[in-house]
């Protein structure tokens, strides 16, 4: 196997998990790139000897999409469900990218931040309810992250299985 291949797909699945923590860079999908060189032009095996199956690469694929939409869904409902408004949405998010800045404290801190602000001074809600809609927004976040997390480092997993 070519080592401009390996380190083609192992990058990929570096930058895929460093995606699921980073916004805007999507992580699951970039890691199974990874995936997808290995299968084009890797021709690798894994431990028993078995090369990649079209099966093995659809089915990380098909996992690979719920995972995005997952996402991009858990975090409003979780805001939704504790009383949040589509501002705290947008004030989490705005907070996360602000807390970029002072990782990792200040993606927790931001996202909750954020969301408070939002809910407290555009959708005029009192601290408490607003408090509950910034947990709601953390917790879809760190939910959504988690999933992702997990996805990307089962496929580097493998990606590094089938570098043999």
């Amino acid at each position: 196997m070519s080592i401009v291949i390996i380190i083609l797909a192992v990058l990929a699945g570096i930058i895929g998990i460093a995606g699921s923590v980073i916004p805007g860079l999507p992580g699951p999908p970039i890691s199974w790139l990874g995936l997808l060189i290995l299968y084009i032009w890797g021709n690798g095996t894994n431990a028993a000897g078995d090369p990649m199956s079209t099966k093995f690469l659809l089915i990380w694929l098909v996992i690979t999409v719920i995972v995005c939409v997952i996402d991009y869904v858990v975090p409003a409902y979780f805001t939704r469900i504790t009383g949040g408004s589509k501002a705290a949405g947008r004030g989490a998010i705005i907070g996360l990218i602000i807390g970029m800045f002072v990782p990792p404290v200040g993606i927790i801190l931001g996202t909750l931040a954020g969301a408070f602000l939002a809910e407290y001074l555009v959708s005029r809600k009192s601290g408490w309810q607003s408090t509950k809609s910034a947990v709601g927004a953390l917790l879809g976040f760190l939910f959504g992250t988690g999933i992702k997390l997990m996805a990307s480092g089962l496929m580097m997993y493998h990606i590094i299985v089938f570098l043999k």
